[in-house]
């Protein structure tokens, strides 16, 4: 099967109530494969929380399989309503020649991005937290991981890599280049995947509208601090092997007349 089962639609009015349950059970498998993993989820279970029975599961995804993968594809879609932009923006940006300070600026609205998708309430479920912790430690089915980096991480990390190089003066392969993106976007991630640890270090209950701003508004900081620093020892660096190369073509090319002055006065 190429791809999820698509929902079987009922003819008229059912279409709105049919497009309900299928999110429904969506809703009720992340859940499931939050709290057991998809080992110890069962579709009876799945279907149980969303109030449906076990043959409406098969009706509208076949199997188990069918509605892993269709939570995959629901999360990676929901994920890129608010990435999308700042990507399409970054995108624009690096195809016009963009100073330091606006590629920089391209760079923060990613993570502003992703902090407001880290941190809005209807986001902020332990069971999308606990879908994802599964999903990257690899004990889960491949074709999550697959999904996310296709649709999201891939598009997500290209544009992300290309602002730091031409910000740094690399390339956007370079392992540096790399370490330093997920340096910056690791600032963010403690608060997601240890939401207890860093609660309790702050003496938070959670993370309202105004703590999402005052953490954005930190890693803002910080992250420019960064991208400005690394930029300026880029433009040294750049600068000193500018100077070096000079420097060599001056000694190359006074040789030659070095030489000429020894024959002369050999003949003399």
């Amino acid at each position: 099967m190429n791809d999820t089962k698509r929902l079987r639609r009922p003819s008229a009015g059912g279409y709105v109530r049919g497009d309900e349950t299928r999110l429904r059970i969506i809703e009720a498998a992340i859940e499931s494969f939050g709290e057991h993993g998809f080992e110890g989820a069962s579709t009876r279970d799945i279907a149980a929380r969303a109030g449906v029975n076990a043959p409406a599961l098969q009706y509208y995804f076949e199997n188990k399989e069918g509605v892993y993968r269709a939570c995959a594809e629901y999360l990676a879609d929901s994920s890129w309503v608010t990435l999308e932009p700042v990507v399409t923006h970054a995108a624009d940006v690096l195809s016009k020649d963009s100073d330091i300070p606006v590629l920089i600026d391209a760079f923060i609205r990613i993570q502003e991005a992703i902090a407001d998708r880290m941190f809005a309430k209807a986001c902020d479920t332990s069971n999308q937290r606990l879908f994802f912790t599964r999903e990257q430690a690899g004990h889960e089915p491949s074709i999550a991981s697959e999904i996310m980096m296709r649709r999201v991480r891939q598009p997500l990390n290209d544009v992300g890599s290309r602002l730091i190089a031409r910000i740094t003066g690399t390339e956007p392969d370079d392992e540096l280049t790399l370490i330093r993106m997920l340096s910056l976007h690791g600032q963010l991630l403690m608060f997601h995947v240890a939401p207890r640890t860093t609660l309790a270090l702050l003496g938070w209950k959670d993370i309202d509208a105004a703590k999402g701003d005052l953490l954005k508004a930190t890693v803002r900081t910080q992250t420019r601090i960064l991208l400005e620093q690394w930029s300026a020892e880029g433009m040294a660096k750049k600068l000193e092997s500018s100077a070096g190369k000079k420097l060599a073509v001056k000694a190359v090319s006074r040789k030659p007349a070095a030489r000429k002055s020894t024959a002369v006065a050999a003949k003399k």
